[in-house]
């Protein structure tokens, strides 16, 4: 899925800063060809790859028949990690995806 970064965010991201975070919210991330890779908890393969100084591109794959507080951690440290990385919150995240399904252009 891509995801749209905040205008001026980018300095934050860019070089090995999207490493430091990837590796500081889920405590493990190496890189393979042009993406980073990661796992923790439920999710057991996260790739990210940065598009261009206005999106991300990030695929994960989950567990579904992992325990409930693993869940539950995984949730937090996903919208931590996706917060950091993009700079909008789950709220700001979530209106945006709204706006774009209405435009169509989901």
């Amino acid at each position: 899925m891509e995801y749209d970064i905040r205008k001026g965010h980018y300095s934050s991201i860019e070089g090995d800063k999207l490493k430091e975070i990837i590796s500081s919210v889920f405590g493990n991330a190496k890189v393979e060809g042009d993406k980073l890779v990661s796992s923790f908890g439920a999710i057991t393969r996260l790739e990210v790859k940065l598009l261009s100084k206005t999106s991300l591109d990030i695929a994960s794959t989950t567990d579904k028949t992992a325990p409930i507080d693993v869940q539950t951690e995984t949730v937090k440290r996903w919208n931590k990690f996706l917060e950091q990385a993009t700079g909008f919150t789950s709220k700001e995240r979530s209106k945006r995806l709204q706006k774009k399904a209405k435009e169509g252009k989901l």
